[in-house]
């Protein structure tokens, strides 16, 4: 989260750790306290936030079964920063460039295996 955050420039708000929340019924085993609950940072009028996998609780991770996170700056500008910022060490799929359907978009999974789509869509 901290690469993300830098990527948008944002500043990162609290990291809420499994071990420091009451979990009533539930025996956290020692392997898992230091995971992340909650952490997140502002996106333009919303957030980005992400917590951990706690195989514990049944959570299982597949690369490559995920989301694709999808964001649409404002500028074309502001595209190419971000893609550059968040695709650096990762996989270009499709560099930024004008789309058959008229907006500026590119696609890349980062150097953690998360996929991203970058959309501007240019006001008519």
């Amino acid at each position: 989260m901290r690469f993300y955050a830098a990527a948008f420039k944002a500043e990162l708000g609290p990291i809420t750790r499994f071990k420091d929340m009451p979990m009533e019924g539930f025996d956290l085993p020692a392997s898992e306290a230091d995971r992340v609950m909650h952490v997140s940072f502002p996106v333009g009028p919303g957030a980005l936030m992400a917590s951990d996998i706690m195989p514990s609780m049944g959570h299982t991770l597949t690369v490559g079964n995920h989301n694709i996170v999808s964001i649409h700056p404002d500028s074309r500008e502001e595209a190419d920063r971000l893609f550059a910022a968040l695709s650096k060490d990762g996989n270009v799929e499709m560099p930024m460039a004008d789309a058959p359907w008229g907006d500026y978009f590119g696609s890349f999974k980062d150097r953690f295996g998360v996929s991203w789509m970058i959309d501007h869509h240019a006001a008519a």
